[in-house]
This record gives structure tokens, sequence and C-alpha cells, in this order.
């Protein structure tokens, strides 16, 4: 088991790399941009996670990892910030080459569901301080809407069909890493941190953590590539 972590990385990766190379995908040409997002994005989310770590706010249970650590990190934690952004965004760059503009909901639903995101996010920020994980979070969370809406306000339209899309390899791999079907969960979280409520055994904040960490990655490929 001291490979699990390590193995839902490759797994989640290994698809779409290799797809990557094919014609109709065509990923590897967008290869520069498309790195260069996800490692922005990594940068910020691994300088989070150091910190979080640090205080106690989740950690990692040796029992499924190889060793390593840096910065208290255990090397697969690192390479989840690379994997996890490159395999779920190659749905989102499929969607946008094949349908682009119509890769999107109509206009109103867009706008009822992320308003109904943003209260969600200021109701957190308001009843849960100062729990680190849901005011930091919904706080973040905030930070990338409001920059996605002044400088990439197409892009957030079109990112929440696939975001949506995403979700269900994302409920599949981190219900694992949090204990799904296992003795002691990969990553465990410290509830006096969060809001103790969870979709089965995923905290409800990891979903806006995973929109944040996608969408500031997919801005991050739109500013290069510009």
């Amino acid at each position: 088991m001291s490979k699990l972590y390590l193995l839902l990385n490759i797994g989640s990766i290994l698809f779409p790399f290799v797809a990557s190379f094919h014609p109709k995908s065509g990923l590897a040409r967008h290869w520069k941009a498309y790195w260069g997002g996800i490692a922005i994005s990594a940068v910020v989310f691994l300088v989070w996670d150091a910190v979080f770590t640090q205080h106690g706010v989740w950690g990692f249970n040796d029992q499924y990892l190889l060793g390593p650590r840096f910065w208290g990190m255990p090397l697969e934690e690192w390479l989840f910030f690379f994997c996890i952004p490159y395999s779920s965004l190659f749905i989102h760059f499929l969607g946008v080459k094949y349908y682009g503009d119509r890769w999107q909901f109509p206009k109103k639903i867009t706008q009822m569901i992320y308003l109904l995101m943003i209260l969600w996010a200021v109701v957190q920020i308001i009843a849960f301080a100062p729990r680190w994980y849901t005011t930091v979070n919904a706080a973040f969370f905030l930070v990338i809407f409001i920059l996605g809406y002044i400088f990439h306000p197409k892009a957030l339209f079109q990112f929440l069909p696939s975001f949506l899309i995403i979700m269900i390899p994302f409920i599949a791999i981190n219900g694992i890493l949090t204990g799904s079907g296992l003795e002691q969960p990969v990553v465990w979280y410290n509830n006096a941190q969060n809001m103790s409520l969870r979709l089965g055994t995923i905290p409800l904040e990891d979903f806006m953590y995973a929109f944040s960490m996608l969408f500031l990655s997919w801005m991050g490929y739109e500013r290069i590539s510009a």
C-alpha cells in the first residue's frame, strides 16, 4: 500500500498525457502554456499546502507514501498539483477546442450557479471563522472568481460545464485519498479547521478548493497563450 498515492497520481494523468500526442487532441503542441499555467497554480497551492501542513490543518498517512518529504509534504503531494490539473483540464481543453463558444450553459443558468457559489463562500467566511481551511478556501475562491470575471469572463463561463464533468473522476480519486475503502485516509483533515461536512469522506471545502486550483491553472494557460 506504500505506493497508493503515487499510483493514484500516475493513474489520473496516464491517459490524458498519452492522448495529448493524438492529432485530434493536439494538446502537446500547447505544452508550454499548459504546463506554465499548471506551474503557476502549483506554486500558490504548494505554499498554501505547506503552511497548512505545518499547522496541522491536514496531514498525510505514511502508510500510503514512499517516504521522501519536502517542506513537510510528501513527494506524492507535490505530484498531485501537476497530475490532477493536467488530467482535469484535458477535459476542458477538448471541450473548448471542439465546441468553442457552444461549450457553456445558458447565461442565466451559469450566472445563477455562480451566484450560489459566491453566496456559499460568503456564508462560510462569516459563519465558520476562524476555521482556517473553510475561511481561507472560501476567500481564495472569491479572489479567483473576481480575477476570472475581470480578466477572463469568457473562460469563466465556459469552465462551469467542464468543472461539473471533472467532478466525476475527482470524487473517485479524492474519495480514495480521504479514506473511501481504506482503513485510514491517505490525507487526513483536522475537523476543528473545517466545517465537518462531507460528501462521503470528502470535506465539502475540497470542491471549492478544486475549482480555485483548476481555474487558476486555466487562467495561467490563457495568459501565457495570449
